[in-house]
């Protein structure tokens, strides 16, 4: 542009020098209707020259007006030429402002990118130490796992809305205790063994592992009793059904009848008895098509018809201790427990006369009279369970110990106790039932929501060693 502008008033004076003879003249005008600028340029012709100028008394000489007239083409080149820097110039600082928004958006992205790497970092660190963390717990876990468990003391018993001491589970009211027992070596005839055989009747001499047939489903079946019939009264139940009680509960009525052991693994009933007095515990058993149990919250036995479906006889065990007064170490009320062998039907429990010593009564398995009574020296609440085989009664040290002992005997031939140690195994650790069954030669427990048997062997001799 300014090298357009340089041209051009170069070659204003050059013109005005080639025709000196001849005079030139520019002009500007508006044009009102177009609104534009009109230039007029005009030279003399030779004929023409000698004319006076039409404006000559107003406009001043020729020379005057091509000066007029080439500032006026500089002024319009100039303006031009302004104009378009101008619009450069504001171009450069649209483009200029445009960059600078640009760069703040920039810097601040980058600002935001800076600041989410900081918290990824942070949360992989927390990331790691959780995992660490959870590392720690699952080896604390096997460890502890692999520790026996331990039952603890409590300084105080809770208690029930009517005062009694009691353990509750779900809707029942169960009493727990714990008692350290000491396990005493056994005699050398019973450590070095006799003859023996799966027939007869005669001293117990060892206990095999446990056979778990089935785990019970609820909690209500934590604790319970479960046994067959030794010596079945007919149709419609035959040795081969099984009965079974869920002992948790306040009103616990509920008596299953299962076909064979194979319907009790299924958890298939055929049929469900419902008593009609509630059942106390798990000191319950099964003798010649009747079920003995004790009445909740009373020392009353009742002898139930599982044929004919009702009470057949009832009576209450003289000066019995019931409802938490003399319980086994594990407690659950077990203040009574009903038992069965080669003998016939027996009662284990205490009195306030015998301090907390057992009392074993053989009943009459009609009316449920005393035939005749023992007292013992083995207290109570120091073991765990008891059960009789040929008229002796045994007693197990630990009712959660996986490896404990059936540690006394008492024999009703004798009337004496001695300490024995045949190995006993709660699997599961918390064994809250042992019966024996003449029949079949074995035990039934109840451990901690499973139902196992346990074969015995005895010594093949009547006599009572």
């Amino acid at each position: 542009m300014w090298t357009h502008l340089a041209v051009c008033l170069c070659f204003l004076p050059l013109g005005c020098q080639a025709q000196p003879d001849r005079s030139a003249s520019f002009r500007r005008t508006n044009d009102d209707f177009t609104g534009r600028c009109q230039y007029t340029f005009t030279v003399d012709s030779p004929a023409e020259s000698s004319c006076p100028q039409a404006g000559a008394g107003t406009g001043g000489p020729p020379e005057s007006e091509g000066v007029r007239s080439r500032l006026s083409v500089l002024e319009a080149l100039v303006s031009r030429l302004l104009g378009e820097r101008g619009m450069e110039m504001d171009a450069d600082a649209v483009a200029l402002g445009g960059g600078g928004e640009a760069g703040l958006q920039a810097a601040a992205a980058e600002e935001e990118v800076s600041r989410l790497q900081q918290d990824k970092e942070h949360l992989n660190r927390q990331v790691q130490d959780l995992q660490r963390r959870l590392e720690e717990l699952t080896l604390e876990t096997e460890q502890l796992r692999e520790r026996p468990c331990s039952q603890p003391q409590p300084p105080h018993l809770p208690t029930t809305t009517d005062g009694d001491p009691a353990f509750q589970i779900g809707s029942g009211a169960f009493q727990e205790m714990k008692a350290e027992v000491s396990e005493v070596p056994a005699p050398p005839q019973i450590q070095q063994g006799q003859n023996r055989n799966g027939t007869g009747c005669g001293m117990l001499v060892s206990v095999h592992e446990p056979v778990m047939h089935r785990k019970a489903d609820g909690i209500n079946g934590k604790y319970g009793a479960w046994f067959q019939d030794p010596e079945p009264a007919g149709p419609p139940y035959g040795p081969e059904t099984v009965w079974r009680i869920d002992a948790v509960g306040k009103e616990v009525k509920q008596l299953f009848a299962y076909e064979d052991m194979e319907q009790l693994r299924r958890g298939f009933p055929m049929k469900v008895l419902l008593l009609p007095e509630a059942v106390e515990s798990t000191g319950a058993t099964v003798y010649r098509g009747s079920l003995y149990y004790q009445r909740r919250r009373s020392r009353t036995l009742i002898r139930y018809d599982l044929a004919a479906e009702n009470v057949a006889a009832r009576l209450d065990l003289p000066h019995a201790g019931f409802h938490g007064q003399h319980p086994y170490s594990w407690g659950g009320y077990t203040d009574i427990d009903l038992a069965v062998d080669e003998r016939g039907l027996w009662a284990v429990y205490s009195t306030s006369k015998a301090k907390g010593a057992i009392v074993l009564s053989q009943l009459n398995p009609e009316t449920l009279e005393v035939r005749r009574s023992w007292e013992t020296n083995i207290r109570k609440n120091t073991v765990a369970n008891g059960f009789m085989v040929c008229g002796r009664l045994y007693t197990v040290a630990s009712y959660s110990l996986p490896n404990t002992t059936v540690n006394y005997v008492f024999d009703t031939e004798t009337s004496e106790s001695k300490p024995i140690a045949i190995p006993f195994h709660n699997r599961y650790h918390y064994n809250s039932m042992i019966d024996y069954n003449p029949a079949s030669k074995r035990l039934y427990a109840w451990d901690n929501y499973h139902m196992v048997t346990y074969d015995t062997e005895q010594a093949n001799t009547d006599s009572s060693s």
